[in-house]
């Protein structure tokens, strides 16, 4: 039996896994980098394993620093999470051949599987050779890995050379592996898969579908099993190919068959050798742990014959710490708080403190509803979403709420397509229009005491606040007893972490948290903002600055300061949290200043250069 393991993987996936061992009586081992140091997952373990340095290709991507990690901790068994090395055979080998125990399927299967061009020829497909504008739009996709990263849509032949070159440079950097090939992009699709069990006895178990339609840049915001909308006939058929693929490479443990359903037709996808980030919402319709049950697989129990009943409906939504209406750029800083009502589940691999870095994946956490209907699922993850309270960088809590109540996904008639076509109402800004009084009040409280002594009522007291990129202003009074009023509206309390106001005759309570300038009511973010701005705070028109603290890992060939640009002309390329984003000219003219060069680190706001307009 295993009695120590290692996890290959950090964040949310290590914590997760760790929270089963320790059930379990299994010790554990983190592995981390120097970013991750102080991450909860180095933290909670019972032994953590320093790698050096912080970027993925030197640490997490190491499988012989792995290796030889788990043998100098005791551990007798690795098991590789998500992502990383999860779908390597020659990590997979490497832990075999150091007598380890192996939480995953075989390497062979892992080999045949996890280029999806191998695994597409297995199935009898192929992808394409020779694109010609005939078979318009196809898809850029990496060969090894997921999470949609190395993958470019491509409507004009003109732009294939550039999506093969970005997409290569990108599976390059995150799986270590610039491999890719080239399908039929299918529009309107739903990405809808399969999630199979299999034992070393030759029982393969189908644990339903999952519907992870809803996707930002090809990767999964919200998942929910089983999919909804399905004919008996489609499943069966989705089952039939899932088990299929299972038996044509000897699969043990876990995996995932993915498809794209479009007009009742399902094409293959791919399949994960691995656990899959949405494997939550599988636990809950099955009540099972499969985390438990890839641990016995891999001590070599048999599976009973039959897997359990389903029941209900789960949905899954993926918190990130980015900013949807910005092109989805990652955030960085200090998570302050994160906090959940209680009756859903929150996987996580941060807490309150934590700083959220540059180098790797921007998930914060995963909140998991389970219910007896899909209408009473989506309806409890929404109002758990709600009720969150996130105090740290900006994160899509919002558009997930909306996204939830949407009416195309409530009546189960989403695709692939559903931020392209919606993300403008999802993303647009409804601030409380009461937040910036509550957030004065409350920094006016303990001053207001000295307001006594007046004998003529005081002036109007004024704070101004940034809240949702525009200016607010926000008026108050010290009474002659020592209190606070505001024109409007009735303060029946204050103070500094808790305001109710009275607004035509409803009382509302606003809890306030400050951070330097920064003030929260609920989880709406406000700046405080000087009394007397700072003149110097500006930059010259054309200014491209970061959007994002990251690397810069490419500049345009032959760029240099006196070159003519076009509006919308790509200049650089920064990388920051696993994901490359492309810094275009702001208008046609000449660039006139360029500060960055390639590998420069560069904070959120740094200038980049400078394009002055013709």
């Amino acid at each position: 039996m295993i009695s120590t393991l290692l996890v290959a993987n950090r964040g949310e996936i290590a914590c997760r896994i760790f929270r089963t061992c320790r059930e379990l009586g299994i010790r554990t081992v983190a592995v981390h980098s120097d970013a991750d140091e102080n991450a909860l997952h180095a933290r909670v373990a019972d032994t953590a394993v320093r790698l050096p340095g912080a970027a993925p290709a030197d640490t997490y991507l190491r499988g012989d620093l792995i290796v030889k990690a788990a043998v100098a901790a005791g551990a007798d068994a690795v098991h590789p999470g998500y992502g990383f090395l999860s779908e390597n055979a020659d990590f997979a080998r490497a832990v075999l051949d150091a007598g380890l125990v192996w939480i995953g399927p075989p390497p062979h299967a892992i080999e045949a599987m996890a280029s999806k061009t191998r695994a597409k020829q297995l199935l009898g497909l192929a992808p394409l050779g020779d694109v010609t504008a005939d078979d318009l739009p196809v898809l850029v996709k990496a060969a090894a890995g997921g999470g949609g990263r190395g993958m470019r849509i491509v409507r004009r032949l003109d732009d294939l050379p550039a999506a093969l070159e970005g997409a290569r440079a990108e599976a390059a950097s995150a799986f270590g592996d610039g491999e890719v090939f080239v399908e039929p992009y299918v529009e309107n699709g739903r990405h809808v898969e399969v999630q199979i069990l299999a034992d070393t006895h030759g029982t393969v178990w189908v644990l339903g579908t999952r519907d992870c339609s809803l996707q930002r840049r090809h990767q999964k915001v919200i998942e929910e099993a089983p999919a909804p909308g399905l004919t008996d006939e489609l499943t069966q058929e989705l089952y039939d190919t899932a088990v299929r693929a299972a038996r044509a490479v000897g699969y043990a443990g876990a995996g995932t068959v993915e498809f794209l359903v479009a007009d009742g037709k399902a094409h293959f996808l791919e399949m994960n050798t691995r656990l899959q980030v949405e494997h939550p919402v599988t636990e809950a319709v099955f009540d099972i742990d499969l985390v438990v049950l890839q641990l016995r697989v891999a001590e070599g129990h048999a599976l009973e014959n039959h897997p359990p009943r389903a029941r209900g409906h789960a949905v899954e939504a993926r918190l990130y710490a980015e900013d949807p209406a910005r092109d989805w750029a990652p955030q960085t800083g200090t998570l302050h708080r994160l906090t959940t009502p209680e009756g859903i589940r929150l996987d996580t691999g941060y807490t309150d403190g934590d700083d959220i870095g540059i180098h790797y994946d921007p998930m914060l956490a995963k909140a998991v509803a389970h219910a007896p209907t899909r209408a009473e699922a989506l309806r409890k993850l929404a109002g758990a979403l709600e009720r969150t309270v996130i105090h740290g960088p900006t994160t899509n809590r919002d558009l997930l709420i909306r996204s939830l109540r949407h009416k195309e996904f409530t009546t189960a008639r989403m695709d692939t397509g559903f931020y392209d076509r919606h993300l403008p109402d999802l993303t647009d800004p409804t601030p409380d229009p009461y937040a910036p009084l509550a957030a004065a009040l409350a920094d006016a409280h303990g001053r207001s005491r000295f307001a006594g002594w007046r004998n003529v009522p005081s002036q109007p007291q004024i704070k101004r606040y940034l809240m949702a990129d525009e200016e607010h202003e926000a008026r108050y009074r010290h009474t002659r007893a020592g209190g606070l009023t505001a024109d409007g509206v009735r303060v029946v309390h204050a103070e500094a972490a808790l305001v109710v106001l009275e607004v035509d005759g409803v009382r509302r309570k606003f809890e306030v948290a400050t951070y330097g300038d920064q003030v929260y009511v609920g989880s709406t973010a406000l700046t405080a903002l000087p009394r007397f701005p700072d003149p110097t705070a500006q930059h010259a028109p054309g200014s491209l600055l970061a959007p994002m603290p990251g690397t810069v890992v490419r500049v345009a060939e032959g760029l240099s300061v006196g070159a003519a640009v076009r509006a919308g002309e790509p200049l650089l390329w920064l990388e920051a949290m696993k994901m490359q984003h492309k810094i275009s000219a702001p208008t046609t003219g000449t660039l006139v200043a360029l500060h960055a060069a390639p590998g420069d680190q560069v904070q959120v706001g740094a200038l980049l250069a400078v394009v002055q307009e013709t």
